[in-house]
Order: C-alpha cells, then structure tokens, then sequence
C-alpha cells in the first residue's frame, strides 16, 4: 500500500519529471545522433587531420565521466565565458543536460554509426561509383539507409543508456525522476524505500519496452 500511496500523493510532479526525462533523452539523442554522424564521417574521411579529429573526440567524451562533464558545461564553461567580459552568461539545467548528454552521446553515436557504415560490403560503394553516382549520393542513397537497418537495435540502446544518464543531471537540480525522488523524500523521510521503489519502476516502464523493441529488431535484421 505504501508504494500505491506515494504515487497517489505525488503522482502529478512524478509524471512530469517522466515527462522531463523523456524530453531530455530525445532532445539530446537527436543532436547526438547529428553529431554522431559528423564525427563519424570525419573518421572514415581519407583527410589525416579529419581522422584525427574524430578519434580524439571520440576518445575525450567516451573517457570522461558524465557527471564530471556535466559539472563542467554547467559551472566551468559559463565561468570561462564570463572571464571574457560576458558577465552574465550561464546555462540553464536543461541547455546544460542536453549539452553534456550530446557531447557524450555523440561519442558512441559516432561509433555506432561509423561501425554501421563500415559494415556495408564495399562492393555496394563501388558499383554505385561506377554507374555515375558521386561518393556523396553513394553515402546518402546507398549506404546509410543500408547501414540504418543495421544500426537501430544499437541507437536504441544508446537511447536507454542515455535515459538512465538523465539520472546524473540531478546533481545540478535538474527536476528529472530521480530528483524529484529525493525531493519528495526529503518532504517525508519515512517513506524512503517507497520512493525509490516508484523511481525504479518508472525507469523500468520506460526501458523495458525499448528494450523488448531492441531485440526484436536485431531479430529482424538478423534474419533478412
């Protein structure tokens, strides 16, 4: 009973933190996905330094962790910006979760996407070049809707992980679930176990389906 109560008390603030989380997630995995795509293309360029900057990129933002990225795009970069005459710069939580969310996203994207590509049989690259397409048209019209089927189940996963790094941008108040967990304990210390019950089983409503979805994609694919 104490589990049905807390979300019956609390159920309006928790559903919006859903909400928040939700939209954090997508806002974030889109200009990761974006991202993703440049830095992939960087690596696989022929250009030495484009190669270079995709690799050491990839390698930055997969090796820092998040919540040391997100402390640094929420109170390092505004300081580095305001020490340059701009004294009243600052990020909001949002701007700065979806910010260090991409940057870290963007990363596995990257590699997702570059593993995608470099799936496709070559062969497929070279007969589009010999029947007058350009290496541009080849990528968009031939090998990127290819490489997406082979893709999916992995963005889909980035998306979970990316959903339960939303729990990190609590550090900076953001209102996502699990801050409003400790905030609607800390109104009512005795219901601890409870909370955190609903904050769990809300995440798994989430990701349970997506997970379920992943699998039977990769099913899919798998088999064609």
């Amino acid at each position: 009973m104490g589990i049905i109560k807390v979300f019956a008390d609390n159920y309006e603030v928790l559903l919006s933190a859903l909400g928040n989380t939700l939209k954090m997630t997508v806002v974030s995995l889109l200009f990761a996905t974006l991202l993703g795509l440049l830095i992939s293309l960087m690596s696989l360029s022929k250009y030495k330094i484009l190669k270079f900057i995709g690799r050491v990129y990839v390698d930055i933002f997969r090796g820092v962790p998040m919540i040391v990225l997100i402390m640094f795009v929420y109170f390092g970069i505004p300081q580095g910006i305001q020490g340059i005459g701009f004294v009243n710069f600052r990020f909001t939580v949002f701007t700065a979760g979806v910010v260090a969310l991409s940057l870290n996203a963007g990363a596995y994207m990257a590699e997702i996407i570059r593993g995608g590509i470099l799936a496709i049989d070559k062969g497929q690259t070279e007969a589009s070049l010999s029947l007058g397409l350009d290496s541009n048209m080849t990528m968009k019209e031939v090998v990127l809707p290819q490489a997406l089927r082979i893709m999916t189940p992995s963005i889909i996963n980035q998306f979970i992980i990316s959903l339960k790094d939303t729990s990190i941008i609590s550090v900076i108040s953001f209102a996502e679930i699990v801050r409003t967990g400790q905030i609607i304990i800390a109104r009512s210390a005795s219901y601890t176990l409870q909370v955190w019950t609903v904050v769990g089983l809300l995440y798994l409503v989430m990701i349970v389906p997506l997970s379920y979805l992943g699998r039977y994609i990769e099913k899919r694919v798998s088999h064609e």
